[in-house]
């Protein structure tokens, strides 16, 4: 089985890079003191890569990479319409806790190997 639970499945160019740039935004929020809570939560409306926790603070962290600039950046990757399963995403999530406890949407945007972190960079 392959890394997607699929027999004999390889994974595309872009599946490699799109884990490989989740794995290197995980190490880098948590040397920033962060905690992973889940990883590629994935329900009916949507995806969220990282769900982490920065003190008390539920933090929902959508990862983009690219491995050049010809198509926009990573962070100008992320339409509207992907903002909104994000935020739905995150809503089924939240149905899940007995208590909501503050939130917000960051972004880790790689390009050309270059990591940006937007904090509170999707009003949800």
């Amino acid at each position: 089985m392959d890394w997607f639970g699929r027999p004999g499945a390889k994974p595309t160019a872009r599946q490699v890079t799109g884990a490989a740039g989740e794995e290197r935004a995980l190490q880098h929020l948590e040397q920033q003191g962060m905690h992973l809570v889940e990883r590629n939560f994935r329900c009916k409306v949507g995806e969220i890569d990282l769900i982490m926790r920065d003190g008390a603070t539920l933090v929902f962290v959508e990862v983009r990479a690219r491995a050049d600039g010809r198509h926009g950046g990573a962070a100008a990757s992320i339409t509207p319409a992907k903002q909104r399963r994000l935020t739905r995403a995150a809503e089924r999530y939240l149905q899940r806790l007995r208590t909501l406890p503050p939130c917000r949407f960051d972004v880790i945007a790689i390009d050309d190997g270059v990591l940006t972190w937007l904090r509170n960079a999707i009003v949800g």
